[in-house]
């Protein structure tokens, strides 16, 4: 008998059973425990993430989209927010030593916080992400978003190991094709001046 698909347990949970919401629990709060700690760096934090995770899937299991991408990638979405928030509420409680502050360095922050240029380079990469094929984009995304290994997706999403790191890498090729498609050209270049 096969298991029922993350679409139908999600319907479940939206009629009130409990059980479909611990069938998804057992199948992946290690993982969403793994990008937890990964962010969090603690197991206590990583586990009250994973604990957080699951009871908005609860109260907000309706805000899933098939068409957008696979379960996966939106749990660990929830996961990953529900962490740096987290992170957030800790550090404005008690600044680490060592961190910087924006009234330390000015020239940095403006450099990096520019509206123009970070809201055009957002829109870019956006643009680039998008330009890929579903399967692609989710596997890069669990790569280099959420911190995964090519094992830990291949496992999860019960894909051969050379599926996994043939469709990143085509990925990562047709991102880097794309990417310097999409870059301006500097119309007056530096001329060694």
């Amino acid at each position: 008998m096969s298991q029922p698909s993350e679409l139908t347990l999600l319907q479940q949970i939206q009629a009130g059973n409990e059980d479909a919401l611990l069938e998804l629990h057992a199948r992946y709060a290690n993982l969403v425990y793994s990008v937890a700690y990964r962010i969090t760096n603690e197991s206590m934090a990583a586990e009250e993430v994973t604990q957080d995770t699951f009871m908005r899937i609860w109260n907000k299991s309706y805000t899933f989209d098939p068409n957008k991408g696979r379960f996966v990638t939106w749990l660990l979405t929830v996961a990953r927010r529900l962490a740096i928030d987290l992170l957030r509420q800790r550090q404005r409680r008690e600044p680490k030593s060592g961190m910087l502050f924006m009234d330390e360095d000015p020239a940095l922050w403006e450099n990096i916080l520019t509206v123009e240029g970070g809201s055009d380079l957002r829109r870019t990469l956006r643009s680039v992400m998008e330009s890929l094929p579903s399967e692609q984009r989710d596997l890069i995304e669990l790569v280099y978003f959420y911190g995964m290994s090519h094992n830990d997706i291949a496992e999860t999403l019960k894909l051969p190991l050379g599926t996994v790191k043939t469709r990143i890498r085509l990925g990562m090729q047709k991102l880097r094709q794309a990417w310097g498609d999409q870059l301006p050209v500097n119309p007056n270049p530096d001329r060694g001046t």
